[in-house]
């Protein structure tokens, strides 16, 4: 069979089956899983612990810089490391090399402003 739309008909094959392949977990999900709504089990809890005290409370900004920071270097490794093993091939060329001098560039200021502002330090 071929024409212009052969792959077209592999996509649209390929996400019924997906369709088809999740309905199905749902359907056994369903059939299999014990229903049983006691009070414990309908009981909420954070990571295992039993609520004490209200919902609320307070949480200190600096865990948001510091989750920041673990973006920004993971981003940059998604970045950096496809970019490495491609670094011999001969038709990257300089302009590459310069947009990554760019991008390194941009993260060492980025990291020397977290230093400056003290999120790098490991005590308060």
């Amino acid at each position: 069979m071929k024409g212009p739309l052969v792959g077209y008909l592999v996509v649209v094959a390929v996400a019924l089956a997906g369709l088809l392949l999740f309905g199905v977990a749902m359907l056994m999900r369903r059939l299999l899983a014990p229903v049983s709504q006691t009070p414990a089990r309908l009981t909420t809890y954070e990571s295992g612990v039993d609520p004490v005290g209200q919902g609320w409370s307070q949480s200190q900004v600096r865990y948001l810089g510091f989750a920041f920071l673990y973006v920004v270097f993971a981003v940059d490794a998604v970045y950096l490391f496809p970019w490495a093993t491609v670094l011999r091939d001969a038709d990257l060329g300089v302009a590459s090399l310069v947009e990554m001098g760019i991008f390194i560039g941009v993260l060492v200021v980025g990291l020397a402003h977290a230093a400056r502002r003290g999120l790098l330090r490991w005590t308060p």
